[in-house]
């Protein structure tokens, strides 16, 4: 059995899908880890399905007829191939640290409890980004959105979601880490399941973490590994009632109510309590 699977999904980002791989292929190329790469494309009408066929022949294209969504491109991904880890990475990642890929697996060998972890996400000047969150409570979207967000106890509620009051240099169980890089333990998913393709995109990774913290699996951050992420927050360059006029908007709304009516009543099981 294979040791890993890189699972990609891609929609229309040519230029950094490519750079992507190049990067990742170039992080494995003295690695003894036996692994396949996976793209799996969501329709894209900018000659991504082309340049993968040209520039990388050694890498699975799943080119889909549709644009299935996140979720459900990546359920596709993971189930094209058998193996002992998963690590889901979005297009707009690249590898720069040495054997980055290694140590997740090593840590995942080491830490048999955690089904799923996601390692520190940095941006190109190499600050630190928010990659992984406590679980949101139901006003979360109205204190991003809403000039409600200009008070104090909106803030201070966004700053414990956001974990903004802890320095991100330890690695810890965390509520959950957001999909743009993620490792999987395949035992675990066997347990919880795949993603819920009923998220079209977002909340995906929210509704997964929270899976594994059901079903006993850990969820970590780890924090010595990084992975610099061209992050663009589409859902949120504008603000206020107007933003709903935005498509992506309107995607990540429905998710979180989606989110929200799915655990309506359920009892909430988070990594304080876990790890007590």
């Amino acid at each position: 059995m294979l040791d890993l699977s890189i699972v990609i999904v891609n929609y229309n980002s040519r230029g950094l899908l490519r750079q992507c791989l190049k990067s990742l292929l170039k992080n494995l190329a003295q690695s003894d880890l036996q692994y396949k790469v996976v793209v799996v494309d969501n329709s894209s009408r900018d000659g991504s399905v082309e340049m993968v066929r040209e520039s990388f022949a050694n890498v699975r294209l799943i080119p889909l007829q549709e644009n299935k969504g996140y979720a459900k491109g990546v359920n596709i991904g993971i189930k094209s191939i058998e193996c002992r880890y998963y690590l889901v990475l979005n297009m707009d990642t690249t590898i720069v640290q040495d054997r980055a890929i290694e140590r997740m697996v090593a840590f995942m060998d080491t830490h048999n409890n955690v089904g799923l972890a996601g390692p520190k996400l940095i941006n190109p000047n190499g600050t630190t980004q928010v990659s992984c969150c406590t679980f949101p409570k139901f006003q979360f979207p109205m204190y991003r959105r809403m000039f409600i967000r200009n008070f104090s106890f909106a803030k201070k509620s966004m700053r414990d979601y956001l974990m903004l009051d802890w320095d991100h240099k330890s690695t810890i169980p965390v509520d959950w880490v957001i999909g743009t890089g993620m490792i999987i333990r395949n035992e675990a998913i066997k347990q919880v399941g795949l993603m819920d393709e009923r998220f079209f995109m977002y909340f995906e990774d929210v509704d997964w973490c929270r899976r594994f913290w059901d079903s006993d699996w850990h969820v970590y951050y780890i924090s010595d590994i990084e992975i610099v992420h061209y992050y663009s927050r589409d859902s949120a360059k504008r603000m206020g009632v107007m933003s709903i006029f935005k498509k992506q908007t309107r995607i990540h709304i429905i998710s979180w109510l989606k989110y929200f009516i799915k655990y309506i009543g359920r009892e909430k099981v988070n990594a304080k309590q876990k790890t007590k």
